[in-house]
């Protein structure tokens, strides 16, 4: 044995087998779903730059900017099965970030996105982890 096994503390079931259905499949899911919504809800911040302000915020560059940032938002929603897909999850976020440039609406979608990104990131580590420890009742039926 390793020492990495034996640092791994099992449940007292033992570390089971693979699960029959792969349960990140469904928090992929829900990322997925995670990122439209984050997408349709970017997009609406036209709506807002185009009538605040009797539409002092609508210049070429800002229009562009949040299209191009929604548009691959909601591109990136339909790709969560990729290797790729965290991280690039992670740099959509930077850039709806830069949407604080545009109008402090867009600021604040990102950082509520960024607040239920980082919670889905940690529940995916604790499921990954219980899936190590043997600790998911799909793993001993």
């Amino acid at each position: 044995m390793s020492s990495k096994d034996e640092e791994i503390e099992y449940g007292p079931l033992g570390p089971g087998q693979a699960p029959v259905k792969d349960p990140l499949k469904g928090v992929r899911g829900v990322m997925s779903g995670t990122m439209c919504m984050e997408s349709i809800s970017y997009l609406l911040v036209l709506t807002v730059i185009l009538r605040v302000d009797e539409g002092s915020h609508w210049t070429t560059f800002n229009w562009v900017y949040i299209t191009v940032v929604g548009v691959a938002m909601m591109i990136l929603a339909f790709l969560q099965f990729a290797k790729w897909a965290i991280p690039a999850d992670i740099v959509m976020q930077v850039f709806a970030l830069g949407g604080a440039f545009v109008h402090p609406s867009a600021l604040f979608i990102a950082v509520l996105f960024i607040l239920v990104w980082a919670y889905l990131l940690y529940l995916r580590k604790n499921l990954i982890e219980r899936m190590k420890r043997g600790l998911l009742t799909t793993q001993h039926m």
